[in-house]
């Protein structure tokens, strides 16, 4: 029987031991044939965020008998490669108590535990976006900690009723097929300072692992009770201000096994046309698209063939390119989506359009059958990016992931390659709203006609909840009309020599001033004397502008010899370091930009917009990495194409 212990917060912790030996045995089978799916083994280095609720204290009961099984040799204290990471989000007083209690709890399982508190630099988040809010500085501590611990690989606890009550709460938003499947199994969470290990690995991100996604709220009770381990109930959980809250009531009004059941096997359809439907974007993307070093793709219309593929596998690949060379943090919806479809089908490709922060026009010479996407500076949706345009990185060290990771995505990527249905076996695909995929889902036997009417009335209720929320004007960075307002030039913060930097999430950024051989260190001795490098050691970095170009002409042919009229003995030459020459600053000036200008020729005109540029304090043009142009041969900068967040957003597998 249950009994309840109450605590001055209003939490309860409860205890029972009633589940059986076999029901615990189902449990450890079906959470290690889930760990296989995802393609972790017991030995790799894992966490677990930890709320201390029964979902998460479920997860860590499976999670240490997993890897504890496996040990060839039994081992005393903490479970080795496991860390269960508890973040005290600070909005209540109790909040620090109640950490600490976790903490203690999950130690005592035999896992090592770290609490990590919220720092709110601007403050409680208001009510209405503290949910959201609160997530989101959820995850990027998993994220830090993950990273400072060398952990690839993070389980959460969200499990089937999770998985219900999004469905509920994205059909209230008119979501689609992509939308109502939910939760992924394995995805990525990428974090807002790049890791960056050398130029030839890969951005995989903190893998997101959900192994219960298949157990029921009560499988969780059950397990806890199992496994003769406590946890606690947040009061918060039951404020119908939230939504999530609100669906939670209603679908525990409903509480039948038909209704559950059928409501599962709706979203199971979903996740495998979701499940399709990405794999076909992966063979397109591998098809039909080239990402070029300066930041840019192409997409060949002819391989791509728009016109033969339906509305959402089209619209799904579409987004992906757009997001990957935008690095939004916004996802691309509604009629943005819309716009940048319609575009794609019509062929040849004509015209062009600025739509989610990205410029599409014609390849030059491709006769409108290859379409140019390159990010576009003077775009409004700028202005929605939540992360800062340039980002400090760290001064030289190197921060790397496991190498097992690109394993553990290999492996999990190769499981889900084979569970992909079929076109004969995907559902919803046609479907143009979400009225049309229930009542396909009925058609199919799905859903039966109570369990249709059911989900209708949720749907209709929480829709009267949503919009009968006061709107809030839109701003003028919402209207299109004010683009030009935003075609200003953004400027960086200054950039300090020799430390990495992420430009607009797309770009690592590097500069220096080297040495004069015959000096100790820079200064008027080790630069030329009136150089305009040599004015200042801080710099900015910010997009090119055709003033750039107009500039680079007139070095190119001598124009512009300023304050470069100090001829000393020069460095080698940046192309061969073996060679010294005798050059003037002036000459060395004129040749990288007479080379730079031979550079540009092969780079559309609209994508050069895109690339970075180094300039001094008084704003003066100073490097243009990207196509080897640098102002003094002491200079040197480095700029290499390597977004925050991968093409298709990183591995992914809706099983």
């Amino acid at each position: 029987m249950m009994k309840s212990v109450y605590f001055p917060s209003n939490q309860f912790i409860c205890i029972n031991s009633s589940t059986s030996h076999e029901d615990m045995s189902k449990y450890r089978v079906d959470f290690s044939r889930r760990m296989e799916m995802s393609g972790l083994k017991p030995h790799h280095r894992i966490a677990i965020g930890v709320s201390g609720g029964p979902d998460s204290i479920a997860l860590c009961v499976l999670t240490a008998e997993w890897k504890r099984n496996d040990a060839l040799i039994p081992t005393e204290g903490c479970v080795d490669g496991l860390l269960a990471i508890v973040v005290d989000h600070g909005l209540r007083e109790e909040s620090k108590d109640e950490a600490e209690c976790v903490h203690n709890r999950v130690f005592e399982m035999g896992i090592r535990c770290e609490i990590k508190r919220c720092e709110w630099v601007d403050g409680r988040p208001r009510l209405g976006c503290l949910q959201e809010m609160a997530r989101d500085m959820r995850y990027q501590i998993f994220q830090n900690v993950c990273i400072e611990n060398q952990i690839g690989v993070l389980l959460i606890a969200h499990h089937a009723d999770d998985q219900a009550e999004l469905f509920i709460l994205r059909l209230s938003r008119s979501s689609g097929v992509l939308g109502l499947a939910g939760m992924a199994f394995t995805s990525h969470i990428f974090p807002a300072h790049t890791s960056y290990c050398d130029d030839n690995s890969g951005n995989h991100g903190i893998l997101l692992v959900r192994p219960l996604l298949e157990f029921s709220k009560e499988d969780l009770y059950n397990i806890c009770q199992g496994g003769h381990q406590e946890w606690v109930e947040d009061p918060t959980n039951q404020s119908l201000l939230f939504a999530r809250n609100r669906i939670r009531t209603s679908l525990n009004n409903l509480s039948s096994c038909i209704f559950k059941s059928e409501l599962q096997a709706i979203i199971s359809a979903c996740r495998q046309t979701r499940s399709f439907i990405d794999k076909m974007c992966t063979d397109l993307i591998n098809v039909a698209v080239t990402v070029n070093v300066h930041g840019y793709a192409i997409i060949d219309l002819e391989k791509l063939d728009p016109l033969n593929l339906e509305d959402v596998c089209l619209s799904k690949f579409v987004v992906l390119v757009l997001q990957f060379i935008s690095q939004r943090h916004r996802p691309v919806r509604g009629k943005t989506s819309k716009l940048a479809l319609d575009y794609i089908r019509n062929l040849p490709c004509k015209t062009s359009l600025t739509v989610a922060g990205c410029y599409l026009s014609a390849v030059p010479q491709s006769k409108g059958t290859k379409v140019l996407v390159c990010s576009s500076p003077q775009s409004p949706h700028l202005s929605e990016m939540k992360l800062p345009h340039i980002k400090y990185l760290f001064d030289g060290r190197k921060h790397c992931l496991p190498m097992d990771l690109n394993q553990i995505i290999m492996d999990g990527k190769s499981y889900s390659d084979r569970m992909v249905p079929d076109a004969s076996n995907v559902h919803f695909v046609h479907a143009t709203s979400s009225e049309c995929i229930l009542s396909e889902a009925k058609i199919l036997n799905i859903l039966s006609e109570s369990t249709h009417r059911n989900i209708l009335l949720l749907q209709r209720e929480e829709i009267t909840h949503f919009y009968s929320k006061p709107k809030t004007k839109p701003t003028s960075e919402d209207d299109p009309k004010n683009e030009m307002r935003f075609a200003s030039v953004f400027l960086s913060e200054s950039l300090e020599s020799g430390k990495f930097y992420h430009f607009m999430n797309r770009f690592l950024f590097t500069w220096r001033l080297h040495k004069n051989r015959n000096s100790e260190g820079i200064g008027p001795d080790s630069l030329c004397r009136s150089c305009v490098v040599g004015r200042d050691t801080v710099s900015a970095v910010r997009h090119m502008v055709d003033t750039d170009w107009l500039y680079l002409a007139k070095l190119s042919n001598g124009q512009i010899v300023g304050d470069c009229q100090d001829y000393g003995t020069l460095l080698a030459s940046k192309m061969d370091h073996r060679i010294e020459k005798v050059v003037a600053c002036s000459d060395y000036v004129r040749f990288s930009a007479q080379r730079a200008l031979q550079v540009l020729k092969s780079i559309p005109l609209a994508a050069r917009r895109g690339l970075p540029v180094l300039v001094n304090s008084q704003g003066l043009l100073l490097s243009i990495p990207s196509i080897c142009f640098e102002h003094c041969p002491y200079l040197s900068v480095c700029a290499v194409f390597k977004p925050r967040i991968p093409l298709g957003g990183g591995h992914s597998s809706f099983i």
